[in-house]
């Protein structure tokens, strides 16, 4: 067996992908995989699309690559005017980028750009929540909550203020909304200390991805931070990079509270998997001063090519023509309910969150004091290694700051139907009931036996 000369992340080697159709893959040795995840919450219309295929082959006839200084493409013009009627027009401007991370930055760059242009360069601080996600560069990083990624650069990123974010399962207030309060106190209480008026921004993502499993806000939390955002005069910044373009439901997960952010991300689906493209959307006023002073001072290779925006194209109107956002919300009512059911049997899967086909499942050790399994169990990977096993692909990460806790998100394609969501929830069952058997249940022995002692001791 020979050394691959590609490196990722540590962890054990995969198969060799083969082909994909529909919300399946297969490998090189003819094993059938359910993408349950798609992919990186990313592959919206599964795998070879003909819509897709059709779209991308005529966009390469006429010309793969032309950069934006030189000429404007009507790909790219289309995509932008689409992205601003998805947002019925509250953001009307549009920046092309590559990449999740890339969006993020460039969001952070305009955002800054926009308080020198107006007078105000003393505003140096962006405040973002932990955990959080928000991207790998060293720009997106310094948002970013989540301690494993953060550690061996902290020294040469330019954090930003880490404040704490709702957490309806987890927290202790009482009730949601004596939750919210306190979280908007000590949000404000953080940038009070720092300074108001050194505040760039606020940044957040309305669904939670791969740091938090799912986790959820709500209108009041929402429409408390724009309050804040406009009272002290820095901007709102949404990063929909994973929940956007309509894998909850509504194009903008922002949507379904109804409280308009000033600047955007998006990426991941925009491509639907086919092609990298991501985008930063922002109100007007933001972009006309910031190119009424010298115009924005960044930009990519890539950035608004014309196979790029064919691709974003492509995918917006396939999920309209379609009317793929019903069956998101149709599908995403079974997977819900199927999750729920399984939450029901294994009394170790704490809490299942999320809307649309965004959803997040928790696993804990102990369903009353909703204590983590031990670090050191990697159960976050041997729930994604044992579902593999059963021909379902599920998406990993650890819950708290990504030192300790377990959740894995269920986020396939939205052209799922309804036998492939029961085949979904059914190879699921299988991967959870191997787990519990295999691997849970001494690790639960362990851990009551732990209390027993200390009881005894005490």
């Amino acid at each position: 067996m020979t050394t691959s000369p590609l490196f990722y992340q540590a962890g054990p080697p995969n198969p060799e992908v083969s082909h994909g159709k529909g919300v399946f893959l297969w490998d090189t040795q003819g094993k059938e995989y359910l993408d349950g995840c798609s992919g990186a919450i990313s592959c919206n219309l599964g795998h070879a699309h003909p819509a897709m295929h059709k779209a991308m082959l005529e966009q390469l006839d006429r010309v793969a690559f032309t950069y934006r200084t030189q000429f404007e493409n009507a790909p790219a013009v289309e995509l932008a005017q689409a992205l601003v009627d998805m947002t019925d027009g509250k953001l009307d401007k549009v920046f092309f980028v590559s990449s999740g991370s890339e969006a993020v930055e460039s969001a952070q760059k305009l955002a800054r750009q926009y308080f020198v242009a107006t007078g105000q360069p003393q505003r140096r601080h962006f405040v973002s929540l932990r955990p959080s996600y928000h991207g790998s560069t060293l720009g997106a990083l310094g948002l970013t909550g989540y301690e494993p990624l953060e550690a061996p650069f902290a020294d040469i990123t330019n954090g930003s203020i880490k404040v704490p974010g709702p957490d309806f399962y987890r927290h202790q207030d009482g009730n949601q909304d004596a939750h919210i309060a306190r979280i908007l106190k000590e949000t404000r209480a953080q940038i009070d200390t720092a300074g108001s008026d050194s505040i760039i921004a606020i940044v957040i993502e309305p669904v939670g991805g791969a740091s938090t499993g799912g986790r959820l806000v709500d209108r009041t939390y929402l429409k408390g931070l724009r309050e804040l955002c406009d009272e002290i005069g820095c901007l709102l910044i949404y990063d929909e990079v994973l929940c956007g373009i309509g894998r909850t439901g509504t194009w903008f997960a922002y949507q379904q509270w109804g409280v308009a952010p000033d600047l955007l991300t998006t990426a991941k689906g925009l491509g639907a998997g086919y092609y990298p493209v991501g985008a930063l959307l922002s109100r007007a006023p933001i972009v006309d001063a910031v190119m009424a002073n010298g115009g924005f001072q960044h930009g990519h290779t890539y950035a608004g090519n014309p196979l790029a925006c064919a691709t974003g194209l492509a995918a917006i109107r396939t999920i309209q023509s379609a009317q793929l956002l019903d069956n998101v919300i149709v599908r995403g009512k079974q997977l819900k309910q199927g999750l729920k059911a399984l939450q029901q049997r294994f009394d170790w899967i704490g809490d299942v969150r999320g809307t649309g086909l965004l959803w997040g499942v928790e696993l804990v050790i102990d369903p009353d004091t909703r204590a983590a399994f031990p670090a050191d169990a990697n159960l976050f990977a041997k729930a994604t290694a044992t579902a593999k096993q059963e021909g379902l692909l599920i998406y990993p990460r650890r819950t708290l700051n990504g030192v300790a806790g377990d959740h894995f998100l269920v986020s396939p394609p939205f052209i799922i139907s309804e036998d492939e969501t029961v085949l979904l929830l059914e190879r699921l069952e299988r991967a959870l009931t191997r787990l519990d058997r295999e691997v849970i249940s001494s690790l639960r022995d362990a851990h009551n036996s732990n209390e027993y002692a200390t009881s005894i001791t005490d």
